[in-house]
């Protein structure tokens, strides 16, 4: 249920915003983002991605300008200092996903594999973008161009809910913690050379975040973790963090907390990355059919935990720096 604030700028940009799912999820209508939006349609969008988490828009006619003008309404976008060859050369601040099938090409072996070495657990594959670095992106705008007829749909969670899911003795305890992010956590290396192994090893990426974060915009306590990144809780064993965190990624993802999205062509998504993760699909590599789509990400700041203090970096990350 959206808040009187909430229905009160919705009605004043004229834009209706419909909840796909109970705690999580909606879908915006009424507003062309490839248009000079108002501020009172901006003020609707942002209220709507802080309430709902993830809010998707059908339809949309954006090309790459058009894609980085709307993202600049909400913040800063991220410049990426490195990215594949399928990202338009002219426009730094998009991403294009297939990007992403050139990763096994690169390394030797087939995408197929490298997922599977990436991704062989049932919790391994959901994340939040960039989680290793002191300062993840605060939101994702991601746009589809070119989609299969069937499958490749992708799934959030939201994590201020599920920290509220939580019983109460858990979630003070737990908003104690803080745990390491890495990245290539979990990766299982090929027997013999790995190039890709090396290439992680030459580019390491880790902090130290907490495991209970506060949002900087809404005040609420978001369950900070990820299947992805999540290395370790510090200051505790091995044993005793392998079963917090198995335990904590089971609540994270809980289909309660959970929308699942059916893209289509013009489809957009935009989400706040700082209280959400997200599951890639699965469903779609090996129908051989193409699956385009483009990123913009905005820049993030360094969580802070319930005892007000921040994230530290380990290794390869500081703030602002991409």
């Amino acid at each position: 249920m959206t808040t009187e604030w909430d229905a009160e700028a919705e009605r004043a940009a004229g834009v209706e915003v419909k909840p796909v799912a109970g705690h999580i999820g909606a879908e915006i209508t009424g507003v062309d983002l490839a248009d000079d939006l108002d501020d009172a349609v901006v003020a609707a969008i942002r209220a709507a991605v802080l309430r709902w988490k993830v809010v998707f828009f059908r339809g949309q006619r954006l090309d790459h300008a058009r894609h980085v003008a709307f993202a600049r309404r909400f913040g800063e976008p991220v410049v990426l200092g490195k990215r594949g060859s399928a990202s338009p050369p002219d426009f730094p601040e998009v991403e294009t996903t297939a990007d992403r099938l050139e990763l096994g090409g690169r390394f030797g072996m087939e995408h197929e594999e490298w997922l599977q070495r990436r991704r062989h657990t049932l919790l391994r594959g959901w994340h939040c973008d960039h989680g290793a670095r002191i300062d993840p992106p605060a939101a994702t705008i991601l746009r589809a161009e070119t989609v299969p007829p069937y499958g490749g749909d992708t799934t959030w969670s939201n994590l201020a809910a599920a920290y509220a899911g939580l019983s109460a003795p858990v979630r003070e305890f737990v908003a104690t913690l803080r745990a390491e992010h890495r990245l290539g956590v979990g990766y299982q290396p090929r027997p013999g050379d790995d190039a890709y192994l090396r290439h992680l090893l030459d580019h390491q990426v880790a902090s130290v975040h907490p495991l209970v974060r506060v949002h900087p915009e809404t005040g609420e306590r978001v369950l900070y973790v990820n299947g992805y990144y999540v290395e370790q809780i510090v200051d505790v064993s091995r044993p005793e963090s392998r079963a917090l965190l198995e335990m904590l990624l089971e609540q994270a993802v809980r289909p309660e907390y959970t929308v699942r999205f059916r893209w289509e062509p013009g489809s957009v998504a935009f989400w706040d990355n700082r209280a959400t993760i997200h599951l890639a699909p699965g469903d779609n590599a090996h129908l051989g059919l193409p699956r385009i789509m483009h990123r913009v990400m905005l820049t993030g700041d360094v969580p802070v935990g319930v005892d007000g203090r921040p994230s530290q970096p380990v290794v390869g990350t500081e703030p602002g720096r991409w």
